[in-house]
């Protein structure tokens, strides 16, 4: 899994890459909420990922959850179709706003 960080339309942007799984869940998780502890609205990339598992998910959401606690938002950005399947068939599509585009996410570059 590769993360990359960027800003956008006054957002933090994590661009995902690679399978979101047990083994790459641990890193995904931390470095979100680290980011969502700096302050300020988080995306995720998803474009990248072309897998998610449950520790995937689990991710997710406690960074979801994170993001809430501190009164910050966070969205995920343009699934994989595969992906999308996922996050629909687990109801996550419900608890985590999911934009197609980083602009519909941030409101545009800033």
């Amino acid at each position: 899994m590769n993360i990359e960080e960027s800003k956008f339309g006054g957002a933090t942007v994590a661009r995902l890459a690679g399978r979101l799984d047990t083994a790459t869940a641990p890193t995904v998780q931390t470095r979100l909420v680290a980011l969502l502890a700096a302050g300020g609205a988080l995306v995720a990339d998803m474009q990248g990922v072309d897998y998610v598992s449950s520790a995937g998910l689990r991710a997710l959401l406690t960074a979801a959850k994170q993001a809430k606690s501190l009164g910050c938002s966070f969205g995920l950005v343009a699934p994989q179709a595969s992906v999308q399947e996922v996050l629909a068939m687990t109801g996550f599509d419900r608890i985590i706003p999911i934009h197609p585009t980083l602009e519909a996410a941030t409101g545009g570059p800033a």
